[in-house]
């Protein structure tokens, strides 16, 4: 992909509201360095026909000024803050071993409200526990996340930083994105959308750091689609998908 693309523009219409079987809820957080063009991304899929049968029913932040939650709301979709450090201030009695516990639980009843069909994170930078992916999981409700690595590669934060370090270490000559399915280890999950990119000699990290956000835009969109298409298999035949 060319690394001199536009980044997916806020002035789309609004989603296509209508009936459908593969209902999309999106997290977003404001240290998204492309404040939130993943997001964007999907919305313009979903408009254009790329991603079909999928309506996004709400956009959750932990960050009150993400900018993904101004693009959900220029484009009409609703949005909810959910934020750990509020969230203790509001239940002061919980100790600090019960508050992570009690927040995550509390975001999945969130999101389970809304009654989705899928959840996809990006830029969600807060570690997901089984007390979040287990209800999920009890409601066949997969969870899919957008890292900025290979598979088994530089899982957690500043992936693409770290990469960038191995590549002048001399250690690696590529990168790329993935979008799995979550999982409690840290970006472990099965993998439904790879895409490689060749690190260029003597690029600064800006570049790379552009270059892979391109293919996030891409991969998101492959990756949600799929998605949607396994759910619509795995239900026609009563199993689930993306809990192993």
């Amino acid at each position: 992909m060319s690394a001199t693309a536009a980044p997916p523009s806020c002035a789309s219409t609004e989603p296509k509201l209508q009936a459908t079987s593969s209902g999309v809820i999106h997290f977003v957080d404001s240290l998204n360095l492309v404040c939130g063009t993943n997001l964007q991304a999907i919305i313009n899929a979903i408009n254009d026909g790329k991603i079909q049968e999928a309506q996004i029913v709400r956009v959750i932040s932990n960050r009150l000024n993400a900018y993904g939650r101004r693009r959900a709301s220029e484009a009409g979709i609703p949005t909810a803050y959910h934020n750990l450090k509020k969230f203790g201030e509001q239940h002061p009695d919980l100790g600090a071993n019960t508050l992570r516990e009690s927040y995550d639980k509390a975001l999945a009843d969130l999101v389970l409200t809304d009654q989705p069909n899928l959840i996809v994170c990006a830029g969600f930078m807060h570690i997901l526990s089984p007390a979040f992916l287990d209800p999920l999981a009890k409601s066949g409700v997969p969870a899919l996340n957008l890292h900025p690595a290979l598979p088994n590669c530089f899982p957690g934060v500043d992936a693409i930083g770290r990469a960038y370090q191995a590549f002048k270490d001399g250690s690696i000559t590529k990168t790329g994105v993935m979008v799995h399915y979550v999982i409690a280890e840290i970006d472990a999950g099965e993998p439904l959308v790879i895409k490689e990119l060749d690190i260029e000699s003597g690029e600064e990290l800006a570049q790379l750091e552009e270059r892979m956000h391109h293919l996030e835009w891409q991969a998101i969109v492959e990756g949600v689609q799929l998605a949607i298409q396994e759910l619509r298999n795995a239900r026609s035949k009563n199993v689930d998908i993306g809990f192993t």
